[in-house]
């Protein structure tokens, strides 16, 4: 009598076969999810910005995008995120002012892995055609840690706003321009 099945060494052999296959394509998997969080970040970003400048021409008041505490309260200058970083990774709101307090419209929760760096504690948008004051008015997104393969200009993203409000994505560091 013959019974059918597989031997413990054919077993084996596939199990390797597993190992190896996964070993080789891990890497690949956490770039994807590394790069996939940036242009999230990204866009995440770009979405605010875009959402405030037209509040400020709907609402025809001084509408300001800005970095937050755990208690969404706009951070000063200066004044480091709770995790003790000088970016906007601790996450950013939209505030409204109205009769000289701020109102909350939006607000985008913190993410430590990503890391959005930014000359700017605040941007303020301006009615009635929303445009924007002060300058250096550009944000990089970028991994935070970075394995040998996701070095280079290729996981970072810039994000500029002109004068006149509006916002443009291109892929790369910011630079000197802004």
């Amino acid at each position: 009598m013959k019974y059918a099945g597989f031997t413990l060494i054919e077993t084996m052999i596939v199990v390797v076969l597993l190992a190896l296959c996964a070993t080789a394509t891990a890497p690949v998997f956490v770039s994807w999810r590394v790069r996939d969080q940036v242009d999230a970040r990204t866009n995440a970003l770009l979405g605010t910005l875009s959402y405030a400048r037209s509040e400020a021409i709907r609402r025809k008041v001084r509408v300001s995008v800005c970095r937050i505490d755990a208690a969404r309260h706009c951070l000063a200058a200066g004044k480091n995120c709770p995790s003790g970083r000088a970016d906007w990774s601790c996450g950013w709101a939209v505030m409204a002012e109205r009769a000289g307090a701020s109102l909350l419209l939006r607000a985008q929760p913190a993410i430590d892995e990503i890391g959005v760096m930014s000359g700017l504690t605040a941007l303020t948008f301006t009615p009635p055609a929303g445009q924007t004051i002060g300058s250096l008015r550009s944000f990089e997104i970028a991994p935070r840690v970075t394995t040998a393969s996701m070095r280079g200009t290729g996981w970072r993203r810039c994000i500029r706003v002109a004068a006149g409000g509006r916002a443009r994505v291109s892929d790369g560091a910011c630079g000197a321009v802004s």
